[in-house]
């Protein structure tokens, strides 16, 4: 597990064939430490033989899917722990935006995992001990806030939390402790850009200059990360990961999308066409190995993320590229007219939009054809323009109807605009 810039720079930059020869090591140490003590993989792996001779042979390892892990909790407690209850120190829970919540536990020695591993999240956002961190969280059970704050403060980052403030109160705290560094997600980024307007506020005249997001496709959408930047006049960082998997994602340093941290995971991607591996810049579905969290581990997890993955794209950092980041989730796509569209494609267009204050897109069938529809609150009250941009764009008609400002719902965390009623 790398506890330094120096050591990380080493993994991003090792050749691709020392870097699988190392995630072998890993996995079989991996499985030879919860081998026999976590029931639930000890049965799903039992007709492999260990340990494995070579990397490829990770694809005769079942999958691991979250209705599985959900299925198998019980009383509270995850289905695929590896040690008595009592070895356990940290209580999470999924956010449950896909599905019931799955709690997830962890060791001690697992949440120095999460802290080490999340460090190239603040690597690149350049950060250091003269930095003041805001918060912009409720700190409920969801482990992205507290990863967050922990990694932060293990780099001597001043962490300032805002707990059950209102978004004003936020903005206000902002200014009198001279944060320069806000965590949140990117739905919450762009309603404190709405709550100042509102008051008359300038964001740009906080001293706010990085912004890491995470938890939304958002992060490393142009428009999306455009609008924010210019509104706070701060440079937007994206980064991605999950409770049942940990902080996988941080953006690349041309912000063309997210790097995996292949030190850590093992990543794989599934063909959304085939099935199969993908192949250079297909669409496919993101499959993760953890390596360094044996308390509560998941080998090869289905995460439903929906990437296009580039092996090639620098010297300096040979991690793979998810190009564009996290373009959507399996379940949300859409096919229109024969077309693959997802959320995310249509929040581009959207967010292109200035007046545009928030939105909300449903998809319901007709007959056997996905149909959608977009509410939008139009400053400018012209939801034709908005039509016509869709078909030059997508080659798409939708329907898109102007509701009045402030009617549609505000989040602080997760934004949940598309509703879903295939």
């Amino acid at each position: 597990m790398p506890t330094s810039s120096a050591q990380r720079r080493q993994f991003e930059q090792m050749p691709r064939t020392a870097l699988a020869r190392y995630q072998l090591d890993r996995l079989n140490e991996l499985i030879e430490k919860i081998w026999q003590k976590n029931k639930f993989y000890t049965e799903k792996l039992s007709h492999v033989t260990f340990p494995l001779a070579s990397i490829e042979q990770l694809v005769g390892l079942p999958f691991t899917f979250k209705e599985e892990l959900v299925a198998a909790a019980s009383e509270g407690r995850p289905g695929n722990l590896t040690y008595p209850i009592e070895r356990y120190t940290r209580f999470h829970r999924t956010s449950g935006t896909q599905g019931r919540p799955l709690v997830i536990l962890d060791t001690c020695e697992d949440w120095k995992w999460w802290i080490s591993t999340w460090q190239y999240v603040l690597d690149a956002a350049n950060l250091g001990d003269q930095d003041r961190g805001f918060m912009a969280f409720s700190f409920g059970p969801f482990i992205g806030f507290w990863s967050a704050f922990d990694a932060a403060a293990a780099r001597g980052i001043i962490v300032i939390p805002s707990g059950g403030m209102s978004s004003l109160q936020r903005l206000d705290f902002m200014r009198a402790t001279k944060s320069n560094v806000l965590f949140c997600t990117p739905t919450y980024a762009l309603h404190l850009m709405e709550v100042a307007a509102e008051h008359n506020l300038d964001v740009a005249s906080l001293e706010i200059r990085k912004i890491i997001v995470a938890g939304e496709p958002g992060g490393s959408v142009p428009a999306i990360r455009e609008r924010i930047e210019s509104a706070w006049q701060a440079t937007l960082i994206d980064h991605s990961g999950a409770s049942e998997v940990g902080p996988w994602g941080y953006a690349d340093e041309k912000r063309q999308g997210l790097k995996v941290v292949e030190s850590e995971f093992i990543a794989e991607f599934l063909s959304v066409e085939t099935g199969l591996p993908a192949t250079e810049g297909e669409l496919s579905e993101l499959v993760i190995t953890t390596l360094g969290r044996t308390g509560c581990p998941v080998i090869r997890y289905r995460t439903g993320d929906l990437v296009r993955p580039r092996w090639n794209s620098s010297e300096t950092n040979r991690f793979v590229l998810l190009e564009g980041g996290v373009l959507g989730r399996s379940d949300d796509m859409m096919i229109i007219r024969g077309v693959n569209i997802f959320p995310s494609s249509l929040e581009q267009i959207l967010r292109s939009f200035p007046e545009i204050v928030e939105f909300r897109i449903t998809a319901f069938k007709s007959g056997e054809m996905d149909v959608l529809s977009v509410e939008i609150e139009d400053r400018l009250e012209q939801p034709q323009r908005v039509v016509e941009e869709f078909q030059i764009r997508l080659g798409l008609n939708v329907t898109v109807e102007n509701v009045p400002l402030g009617s549609l719902p505000r989040y602080e965390a997760k934004g949940k605009r598309f509703v879903d009623k295939r």
